[in-house]
């Protein structure tokens, strides 16, 4: 996946929980939580939406890599996951 490809997905697995966000204005090194006003259901909403988007399966132990927008791009375009886990579907 590329980085505007993993953007696009974030961006549109965001819009769906916090659809009045700005993502456009997303600084990419805010912790998405605090700059979203997401809630632990918001987040755990957007790392299923993450999946179900993409195929990948991540692991709980994974869940501080998504907490920045560049943080979930660098994870879903460079492969920067825990063994083990976050594997694509077949």
């Amino acid at each position: 996946m590329t980085h505007d490809e993993a953007r696009r997905v974030i961006e549109r697995v965001l819009a769906r929980i916090a659809p009045e966000a700005d993502l456009g204005g997303l600084d990419p090194r805010a912790d998405l939580r605090e700059t979203l006003d997401l809630d632990s259901m918001d987040f755990l909403n957007f790392v299923v939406g993450v999946h179900a988007d993409t195929g990948l399966d991540v692991p709980e132990s994974d869940y501080p890599k998504l907490a920045t927008l560049a943080g979930c791009i660098a994870y879903l375009t460079a492969g920067e996951r825990s063994p083990g886990g976050a594997r694509e579907r077949a």
